[in-house]
């Protein structure tokens, strides 16, 4: 069994065949996957996925930074009241975080949405899914300063340093490991990283449809290509398919109270 962390298949790239690409996923073992929302407008989107696959797909609620925009208080409200009223059905919080890559204009409104999606992560006792293109000190930072020792959740997307991984982990959370690692020049560094770290503070996500692993690097991304994603850490790491995916399988399990 297999878990990925993060995919968004209620996304129109899988309008045409949705259905087809969850049920693929479930034929390649990945049993359960988490879909981290983007904005007001996704959430029914998502939820519609996650009834039609109650037992595999698995909804979170949050904005995503890059659609933080002047309006984002009235957003975060109605995303607020959406969790209060789906509370049974609601896994985690997010996708939240802060993107300084593809856009900077609302960097002080992303601050302070990334504040209220921790002060709901600990007030629903969910983990909190972050972003951090470009942003990771900043995404630290702010988690720090969150931190009360319940706050949990998963660095998305982990293409830092070896140092920065300590940090991630020291203060209690995941590393969430996609395609990247996967690339054959531009994963070299994330897999020297990996190389030292225990699988026990990582999990694994596609962020379907996007950063699709090699060789289909490139081509739209979904849940069922991550298998090669935990192969590629087992060959990184010298151990077994089997390990990986039983180890990250359960953190992901612990982390999701499933």
């Amino acid at each position: 069994m297999l878990i990925d962390t993060h995919t968004h298949l209620f996304s129109e790239q899988f309008n045409e065949d949705r259905h087809t690409v969850v049920e693929s996923a479930i034929a390649q073992g990945v049993e359960q996957m988490y879909l981290p929302n983007i904005s007001v407008e996704t959430l029914p989107k998502m939820q519609a996925l996650a009834n039609d696959f109650p037992s595999n797909c698995f909804s979170m609620a949050g904005l995503h930074p890059c659609d933080v925009k002047e309006n984002f208080k009235e957003d975060l409200a109605e995303i607020y009241k959406w969790i209060t009223e789906h509370r049974e059905q609601v896994y985690g919080i997010g996708e939240t975080g802060l993107d300084y890559y593809w856009e900077t204009t609302f960097v002080k409104e992303q601050k302070e949405s990334l504040h209220t999606h921790a002060e709901w992560a600990k007030e629903f006792d969910l983990p909190i899914i972050l972003h951090t293109r470009d942003s990771f000190e900043d995404n630290l930072r702010i988690m720090r300063t969150q931190q009360n020792g319940n706050l949990k959740g998963i660095f998305h997307c982990f293409t830092g340093t070896l140092e920065e991984a300590k940090q991630v982990i020291d203060l209690g959370f995941l590393l969430g490991i996609g395609g990247v690692i996967t690339f054959k020049n531009s994963g070299e560094d994330l897999r020297k990283v990996i190389e030292e770290i225990p699988l026990q503070h990582i999990v694994l996500e596609t962020d379907s449809p996007y950063l699709a692993p090699h060789p289909n690097r490139g081509k739209r991304n979904d849940s069922s290509l991550l298998p090669l994603i935990a192969q590629k850490i087992a060959d990184t790491k010298d151990i077994s398919f089997n390990e990986v995916a039983e180890t990250t399988t359960k953190n992901a399990l612990k982390l999701f109270k499933q």
